[in-house]
């Protein structure tokens, strides 16, 4: 009998099911939107039930598609969008309040609390992060503080918390397995990443008991099986858990260190593989977990873009500038350059390597000869400026020169890629596949021997396209410079 592993991805704005086959080439797939909520400006949330039940809708779709037997299926993997936060009642198994996004920002006050109470420091040197709302800690805090009679029942230990990975894996065994995987663990500001274990100091610092969180496991390996209900009587081992931009390093093939990954989706992230070694930034970067698995711990430096995708959908949603994210390109690529318009791409505040959250989406250098197709460009350019911003200093502190860049996104090829090797000075290789379900489905499929080593799938995590700077030093650095200049605009 013929078996396929099955990829689960919860990302921001879709759930995902892709069925894969031994040469990890895709045998169906089936996708929903998720419904974004905003109860007040800057809070952005997301119904858990909504989640749960689009990923066992996508399921049956992926599965109806390819008249594949759930009991064909030799193991299921998952990769979610990181920090996003669910507290749910562990008799009832629901959530007590809806999950609370990576991107909201309730939870300013907190954080300036703990900035002044000077424990940015103590916080980055135990979880390699900056203080900021994006992670998960003040938002457990937050719902403690917030939802009537939570902190009684966590003190009570009738409270569970966890990211994406730990709500769907809760779900999918039946209440029977209660974990995450190192990378989700390493972005909830309460992991120690040096220790590997739950920090007491902190769960005290954020009135936190330990008896709400997972326990942490190899992003690769058999955590258990599905209940038997869900897939017909058939119990399919859950043999991954990993971030979506981890997954999205490992199925691009990242494995040595010193190769970086660049991904645009609702959010930018660029991260840069360093081994067994801890890099610590002095620059804003945060340090995480890169991947967990057969015992060995690979760490990683990141910088995350909090907007990148959402500014091309604010160009269609908001200023009808569009109809669709991936027309930016054709329109972009109708002038020559934007005429001196810069556009700072930060609804959400600047991540790294500032870390102001108070930043604002800015234009500046706009004339009267300015049009539509020098805006949408000025967007994309400034996605790709703010990848610069973050490669200089992770150059900086790996002690490494980048000679190229691995990046995968659902628009680009046509003018952002290229931009981008442009501005880095630097050789980019582009995937128009969808890294992070492959990336989870391999690390599965690895768990229950599907695939045998790292070595036997490397082959199928080639490049579609590889990119060459064109443009000389002289005009990147000139183009750079006014883009520095730009970006203090944005920091009123």
């Amino acid at each position: 009998m013929e078996e396929f592993m099955l990829a689960i991805e919860q990302n921001t704005s879709k759930s995902k099911a892709v069925l894969l086959d031994r040469t990890g080439e895709k045998v169906s797939s089936a996708s929903k939107e998720v419904e974004t909520i905003n109860p007040k400006s800057a809070w952005v949330e997301c119904d858990p039930n909504q989640l749960w039940g689009n990923i066992i809708g996508v399921i049956a779709d992926a599965l109806a598609k390819s008249d594949v037997d759930s009991e064909q299926i030799a193991g299921i993997g998952i990769a979610n969008q990181r920090e996003t936060t669910i507290v749910w009642d562990v008799e009832t198994g629901e959530a007590i309040y809806n999950a609370i996004s990576w991107q909201d920002k309730r939870t300013n006050n907190i954080c300036k609390e703990l900035k002044e109470r000077g424990l940015g420091d103590k916080i980055k040197e135990k979880t390699g992060l900056m203080i900021g709302t994006y992670f998960s800690a003040p938002k457990i805090e937050w719902i403690l503080d917030n939802v009537e009679g939570a902190k009684k029942k966590a003190k009570e230990g009738k409270l569970r918390f966890g990211t994406i990975d730990s709500w769907l894996i809760w779900k999918l065994s039946g209440g029977n397995l209660h974990i995450t995987d190192y990378t989700n663990a390493s972005r909830t500001m309460l992991y120690n990443i040096n220790e590997l274990n739950w920090d007491s100091e902190l769960l005290d610092i954020f009135s936190i008991p330990k008896t709400m969180l997972p326990e942490v496991k190899s992003s690769s390996e058999v955590y258990g099986t599905t209940a038997s209900h869900h897939f017909f009587g058939h119990n399919i081992p859950i043999a991954a858990a990993v971030g979506d931009r981890q997954a999205s390093v490992f199925g691009h093939g990242c494995f040595e260190p010193g190769i970086a990954k660049s991904s645009y989706g609702q959010g930018g992230f660029v991260l840069m593989n360093t081994g067994s070694k801890l890099v610590k930034s002095n620059n804003g970067l945060l340090t995480t977990i890169a991947l967990a698995k057969d015992g060995e711990i690979n760490y990683a430096l990141e910088g995350s873009i909090f907007t990148a995708q959402s500014a091309l959908e604010w160009l269609k949603d908001e200023m009808n500038l569009i109809e669709g994210i991936t027309d930016a390109e054709y329109f972009a690529n109708k002038v020559t350059d934007t005429d001196g318009v810069y556009f700072v791409p930060s609804f959400n505040g600047l991540a790294a390597p500032y870390w102001d959250l108070d930043a604002q989406g800015t234009i500046v250098g706009l004339t009267r000869g300015t049009n539509k197709n020098h805006i949408i460009r000025a967007v994309l350019e400034g996605i790709a400026y703010r990848t610069r911003d973050i490669i200089e200093v992770m150059e900086q502190d790996s002690k490494i020169c980048l000679e190229k860049l691995k990046v995968d996104c659902i628009f680009g090829q046509d003018f952002l890629v290229p931009f981008q090797a442009n501005i880095l000075g630097c050789n980019i290789e582009y995937n128009e596949i969808d890294t992070t379900t492959i990336g989870v489905g391999y690390l599965a499929g690895l768990a229950v021997d599907y695939w045998q080593n790292k070595e036997e799938i490397l082959d199928s995590c080639g490049s579609d396209y590889r990119f060459e700077p064109e443009m000389t030093e002289k005009v990147r650095n000139k183009l750079y410079k006014r883009w520095e200049k730009a970006i203090s605009k944005a920091r009123i």
